[in-house]
């Protein structure tokens, strides 16, 4: 699949259940600005590169590029440098080797809930991929304070999965 910056701004905003008007606004800009970007026909200006990817909670980087920056150090913050759960992001990317690629953002205060709560979430779930992830390990490791690169698997097919909490 060929994925272009249109497409991303589309999935980027639907993601955070958008319409094209409410991001529009959010921007100081025509709801058909934001169409055109979404079907390839114009780019943002460059000066609203950085406001858009704080409204999808991403870098500019992945907005151009679609490739999320993993950090690749793992650290054990110490209890008083902690984020409460509620202000954390879980994030899965599976990059497939066929170019078919996934990206997850999770509140980490949801996979708390369905942990807790044993209910299952159709996004990992559902993922032939991410079947054999567990959450409640996940977040256990989150509430003893690991944050950043958790995991990076690669499967034969030149795969890779990347579980990453910030």
């Amino acid at each position: 699949m060929n994925e272009t910056m249109g497409r991303r701004i589309a999935a980027y905003r639907r993601e955070k259940m958008m319409k094209q008007e409410e991001l529009a606004e959010k921007l100081g800009i025509s709801a058909q600005a934001v169409s055109k970007w979404e079907n390839d026909q114009t780019c943002p200006d460059i000066t609203l590169l950085p406001a858009l990817a704080k409204i999808f909670d991403v870098t500019v980087d992945e907005l151009l590029s679609g490739k999320q920056a993993v950090e690749t150090n793992v650290r054990i913050l110490p209890e008083a440098e902690r984020k409460a759960i509620k202000d954390m992001m879980l994030r899965i990317t599976v990059d497939a080797a066929d170019g078919d690629n996934v990206r997850i953002s999770i509140p980490m205060a949801l996979v708390q809930v369905c942990v807790e709560t044993g209910m299952s979430m159709p996004q990992v779930n559902g993922n032939a991929a991410l079947q054999g992830i567990d959450l409640a390990q996940i977040l256990a490791m989150v509430n003893k304070g690991a944050i950043g690169n958790l995991m990076e698997i690669e499967v034969d097919d030149g795969t890779t999965v990347h579980i990453f909490v910030e």
